[in-house]
């Protein structure tokens, strides 16, 4: 295909009309964009499910961190 439009597929299905769509075809580039939403939305839902099952983990403050770390900070860390 030189020269000209790319064009990719995505299957589908329209069920509020009643009948079933197959495919759709579309630019390539636009093809790309909607997997790379798709993948976004993936990668959200699957921070939504690890943030919900983590809820109620114990947590550590700032504060506390520094004491146990000894005060350094990763400022502190680089000059070394």
């Amino acid at each position: 295909m030189s020269g000209g439009s790319r064009y990719g597929y995505l299957a589908c299905s329209d069920h509020k009309k009643g009948r079933k769509k197959e495919y759709v075809i579309l630019p390539y580039e636009e093809f790309v964009m909607v997997q790379e939403e798709l993948e976004d939305y993936d990668d959200l839902r699957c921070l939504r499910d690890a943030k919900e099952a983590e809820k109620d983990a114990p947590t550590v403050g700032m504060d506390e961190l520094k004491k146990k770390i000894g005060g350094s900070t990763s400022r502190s860390s680089r000059r070394r």
